[in-house]
């Protein structure tokens, strides 16, 4: 760090509601949206995946062998490491091209910063901790925009390119179907107890590892077995991107708790009341939707619904496939097949404990 450490600890705190990278709740996002409807482009022509469609990120066609793909994200700081929390952050924004099955090409910043409560030499590890993330990607950062805010915030936005035929979508799940997650879930609870100064340093370290592990390998070799589809785990936990997936795709799915990889200290961090607000919003939205064995404990069924940044894969994957799951674990990721989907009321998941 180029600033004294009690700078830098300042980070989270200057974060209202910090522990997560929640997004506004899906409820509520979908009320607004259908709202806009008349000046939002759905999918249509060359726009292969607009506003409308709920996906990662957008996508028009270009030609018969290229498809653009493009997003944005950004969010307040959920570590005190600055140079930390700019590599989760710009992983956190190439994930969405990745779960479209696209590559990144190009990237802006995105940055608000309180000019008057923290050093822009602070900024200045940000900015370097997301250009390393993006050069690791091969993805060029050429520029941004920063404005003056109370809260800081950070985050890319990012041009990618993908084969408008062999691209991820959420709608795209049959039935029969084996889930499959490519990183360990706990990354909330972890970030909620480091705001709260309960989370050691081994406990740390293992969710930025996480965190700013990049998802261009998963996406590379699920595009190779030919899954279409896919989405990114993020705020609305594990359960929220998988009801998505099976509402849009009008299919239902068993997930398995014990199989679900976890964070180290992620499951006693729960047990210890560090669950975020977006966690427990995710709890109550999914209540309809969501039925939990009475074997299952409360707190993995917590971590289940626990808003995640910078997550993992979660793949639709054909029942036969048996080679793409070791083909990760070979590629060095904690990746395990969680459930399986099936016929049943459309977004409907029932959570057991084991496969058994």
């Amino acid at each position: 760090m180029s600033v004294p450490a009690a700078k830098a600890a300042r980070l989270t705190s200057l974060s209202p509601g910090a522990g997560c990278a929640c997004k506004l709740p899906m409820s509520k996002l979908e009320n607004l949206l259908s709202s806009l409807t008349p000046g939002l482009q759905p999918a249509s022509g060359d726009l292969l995946i607009g506003a409308l469609e709920g996906d990662d990120a957008a996508v028009l066609r270009l030609d018969d062998e290229r498809a653009l793909v493009l997003t944005t994200d950004f969010f307040t700081p959920i570590v005190d490491d600055a140079y930390d929390w700019g590599r989760i952050a710009a992983a956190n924004a190439l994930s969405d091209v990745y779960a479209m099955g696209g590559r990144p090409l190009i990237a802006v910043n995105l940055a608000a910063w309180p000019g008057s409560d923290l050093p822009i030499e602070l900024l200045g590890d940000v900015l370097r901790g997301g250009a390393d993330v993006a050069t690791e990607a091969g993805c060029p950062v050429v520029g941004g925009h920063t404005v003056d805010d109370a809260v800081p915030k950070y985050g890319m936005a990012v041009v990618g390119m993908a084969h408008p035929d062999h691209l991820f979508a959420i709608d795209q799940i049959a039935e029969g179907q084996q889930l499959v997650l490519t990183k360990p879930i706990g990354t909330g609870v972890v970030a909620t107890a480091l705001k709260n100064g309960a989370a050691d340093e081994s406990t740390i370290q293992a969710a930025v590892d996480c965190m700013t592990l990049l998802n261009a390998g998963a996406s590379e070799l699920a595009l190779a077995a030919g899954v279409r589809a896919a989405t990114d785990v993020t705020g609305f936990s594990l359960l929220g991107h998988l009801h998505r997936m099976l509402r849009a795709s009008g299919v239902a799915a068993t997930v398995f708790a014990d199989r679900v990889p976890l964070l180290p200290g992620a499951i006693d961090l729960v047990d210890a009341g560090f669950v975020s607000g977006g966690t427990r919003a995710n709890i109550e939205r999914l209540k309809d939707a969501v039925t939990v064995d009475g074997d299952v404990t409360s707190a993995l069924s917590t971590l289940l619904h626990d808003a995640q940044t910078s997550g993992g894969l979660l793949l639709s994957v054909p029942q036969e496939d048996t080679e793409l799951l070791a083909a990760l674990q070979r590629r060095g990721l904690t990746a395990a097949v969680i459930g399986r989907t099936a016929a049943g009321p459309a977004g409907a998941i029932n959570v057991r404990r084991t496969a058994s």
